[in-house]
């Protein structure tokens, strides 16, 4: 049986609604799969005597990772081809086992010259003590009901 997909409106979101909540807990597999996709092989993301050599606790997750996840957090709400701005600030590094959680706020909407009906949205990426992780801020197109 095929999935509907639902369309996000313009008119059928407001300043303050918030994007559904995606949670992950990062593994070291999702950091040893993330490098063999990525190609970045940087030592602190996979060689814990290394990462310990260098002063850190442990290996911990590329930064890449974390904002796609982010990403894809967004892109599932407003829609793949929707986003058409999305700019982040890496906070601190995410550790093996830290369960993440996406929070994506609307924070404006303005319809431009073009007439394209733009939706302004907060973004950051936290783990459960709620420290953040990845900020940000992101822009979408959505399709309106007029």
């Amino acid at each position: 049986m095929m999935g509907t997909l639902s369309v996000l409106y313009f008119e059928d979101v407001k300043e303050g609604d918030e994007a559904p909540v995606k949670k992950h807990r990062l593994t070291r597999t999702d950091m040893v799969r993330y490098a063999g996709a990525s190609g970045d092989y940087m030592p602190m993301h996979h060689d814990e005597v290394f990462a310990k050599s260098i002063g850190q606790p442990s290996v911990f997750g590329h930064g890449m990772f974390s904002m796609g996840l982010l990403g894809a957090a967004i892109t599932d709400w407003v829609g793949k081809t929707a986003l058409t701005r999305y700019k982040v600030r890496f906070a601190s590094q995410t550790w093996p086992d830290e369960e993440l959680r996406t929070q994506v706020t609307v924070t404006g909407k303005t319809v431009d010259e073009g007439r394209r009906h733009l939706v302004n949205m907060e973004c950051k990426l936290l783990n459960s003590e709620g420290d953040v992780k990845v900020v940000g801020e992101a822009q979408a197109v959505l399709p309106s009901r007029s």
